[in-house]
C-alpha cells in the first residue's frame, strides 16, 4: 500500500506541514480526522510532517492509547511544549477531569464551573489551548528547512488556526484551514459568558482566518453556508466540504446481530441539549407492548445526568446499559453488535449543519439508523442518500411507528442489515484523496 520510502517516486511527493493539537494518545472524535489523513496521504503522493503537542503536557479530555497502533511508523511527528491553563483547572476540579465538548461531564450550575467558564471565555481567546500557538508556530518555522509546499491547520481547538495565520503572514506558503466545527456558533459558545470585547476579538480572529487562508475545508454544507455569512471578502468556491468518514480497516472484525434482545446503540457523548424525550416515550410504549422482546438501549460514551434522569422518568433504567468511554476499536465493535443505531443532533440554533463523525461509522456498520434532529439536517441527508434509516424531528411521534416496524422485522429475522454499499464514498481513503486534490490545486 502506498509508496515505499526508498522508492524513486518519493521525489515526486508533495511535502506538507500539518498542524493538529489532537493526536494519539488523545481519544475522542476530534483526533480521528488528522489520524486518518496521515494514514492515507502517502497513497496520494503527499508526504506530511505532523506538528502536535507533546502528550506529557497536553490537555486531553479523553485518552485512547489504542489509536497509537494506527500511526504510520514512517510519519515524521514533531511534538512541542505548550502552556495549558486547563492543567490548573484539572487540579482544582474535584472530579480531576477536563471538560468534554458541551460540558456533559460537569455540573454547569456550580459556582466554580461558572467562574471557570467566565475566565476561559474572557482571558483565553479563542480557547484554552491558545498557549500552544507560539510553540506550534516555532516548530513549523523550524520545519521549513524541509521545503514544505502547503501548510494545513485543523481545528478545534480553533486557536490552532492562529498558528496557521501567523505562518501564512510570515512565509506566504499556501495555507488550508480545516474547520471541523463552527467557531463562534458552536452550540455551547454562550456558556463561556463572553464580555463584549471578548466576543469582538474572537469574531475578528474567525474572520481573519477565513479571509487569509487560501482554502477553507468544512465538514458539512450547512457549516459552509454559515461561514460564508461571516465576511463578504470570500467566495463560495474558496470553501470545500470534506465530511468526516469511516476507515474500512476499523471494521475488519466480527459482526453479529443480537438474537436474544433488540439492541439500540448510541455512541458518543450525549448532553442535556440532546432532546430525546419523544424517543424515550416511544420506547416506553414499545417496551410495554412487546413484552416478549427484551429491549436494550445501550449508551457507549458519556451520558449527562439530565439524560439519565429522563430515562428514569420513563421507567427505562432497567433497559439501559451505560458502558462509559471506551476505546475507538471497542466503540466500533459495539456498533457491529447492535440491532439498530441512534444518533441525536443537539437542539440549538443553526444545528442543521452539525454532522457528528460517528454517522459515517454508523453507515459503515450497515445497521438501520434512527436520527433525532431537525428535519432538514445534513445528517438526515446522508442517511437518506445511503438508504440507511430515517430522521425524525424532536417531537415527532412517528419514531414510535418506525421502531415498531424494526422490532417486528427483528422478530422475523434478527439480521436487519442494510444491503447496499452507498456508504463507500465516505471512506477515509476516498476523502483523503479529495484533500490531496486540493493540495495539488493550491501548490
Amino acid at each position: 500500500m502506498g509508496i515505499e520510502k526508498n522508492d524513486p517516486k518519493e521525489r515526486l511527493m508533495k511535502k506538507i506541514l500539518f498542524l493538529s493539537y489532537y493526536w494519539p494518545p488523545s481519544g475522542g472524535a476530534g483526533v480521528q480526522r488528522a489520524l486518518k489523513f496521515m494514514k492515507y496521504f502517502r497513497e496520494f503522493k503527499i508526504d506530511p510532517t505532523l506538528i502536535t503537542v507533546d502528550e506529557k503536557v497536553a490537555s486531553y479530555p479523553l485518552r485512547d492509547d489504542s489509536l497509537l497502533d494506527d500511526v504510520d511508523k514512517d510519519l515524521k511527528v514533531i511534538k512541542t511544549k505548550s502552556f495549558e491553563p486547563l492543567s490548573w483547572y484539572k487540579r482544582l476540579n474535584k472530579k480531576k477531569e477536563i471538560p468534554y465538548a458541551g460540558f456533559v461531564n460537569i455540573n454547569k450550575d456550580k459556582p466554580f464551573q461558572k467562574l471557570s467558564r467566565f475566565i476561559r471565555g474572557n482571558l483565553f481567546i479563542p480557547d484554552a489551548r491558545v498557549g500552544w500557538v507560539k510553540y506550534a508556530t516555532k516548530a513549523a518555522i523550524n520545519a521549513l528547512k524541509d521545503d514544505p509546499e502547503v501548510i494545513i491547520t485543523t481545528s478545534p481547538p480553533h486557536s490552532s488556526q492562529l498558528a496557521g495565520l501567523k505562518l501564512k503572514k510570515k512565509t506566504g506558503l499556501p495555507w488550508i484551514a480545516d474547520l471541523r466545527d463552527p467557531w463562534t456558533d458552536i452550540f455551547y459558545y454562550k456558556d463561556f459568558y463572553h464580555l463584549p470585547f471578548a466576543k469582538r476579538k474572537d469574531a475578528n480572529y474567525e474572520r481573519e482566518v477565513l479571509e487569509n487562508a487560501d482554502r477553507i475545508i468544512v465538514t458539512s454544507q450547512a457549516t459552509k453556508e454559515l461561514y460564508l455569512t461571516k465576511t463578504d471578502k470570500i467566495k463560495a468556491d474558496k470553501i470545500s466540504v470534506i465530511p468526516n468518514g469511516y476507515d474500512e480497516a476499523d471494521f475488519d472484525m466480527p459482526t453479529s446481530f443480537p438474537d436474544k434482545e433488540f439492541v439500540i446503540t448510541y455512541s458518543g457523548t450525549i448532553a442535556d441539549l440532546y432532546d430525546i424525550d419523544a424517543f424515550l416515550k416511544s420506547l416506553k410504549v414499545l417496551k410495554d407492548e412487546f413484552t416478549d422482546v427484551p429491549i436494550k438501549l445501550r449508551f457507549v460514551g458519556k451520558v449527562s445526568e439530565g439524560i439519565k434522569q429522563k430515562i428514569k422518568e420513563n421507567d427505562l433504567l432497567e433497559n439501559c446499559e451505560f458502558t462509559g468511554y471506551v476505546s475507538h476499536k471497542e466503540a466500533v465493535a459495539y456498533l457491529l453488535r447492535s440491532s439498530i443505531l441512534l444518533i441525536v443532533i443537539p437542539k440549538i440554533e443553526n444545528n442543521e449543519g452539525i454532522v457528528p463523525g460517528k454517522i459515517f461509522e454508523y453507515l459503515a456498520a450497515k445497521r438501520p439508523v434512527v436520527c433525532i434532529g431537525p428535519e432538514n439536517c445534513n445528517v438526515g441527508e446522508f442517511i437518506t442518500e445511503c438508504e440507511s434509516g430515517s430522521t425524525f424531528d424532536y417531537g415527532n411521534n412517528n419514531v414510535e411507528t418506525y421502531l415498531r416496524e424494526q422490532i417486528l422485522k427483528w422478530k422475523e429475522n434478527p439480521s436487519l442489515q442494510i444491503e447496499n454499499d452507498k456508504h463507500l464514498k465516505y471512506s477515509r481513503r476516498m476523502l483523503t484523496g479529495k484533500l490531496a486534490q486540493i493540495i495539488n490545486e493550491i501548490s
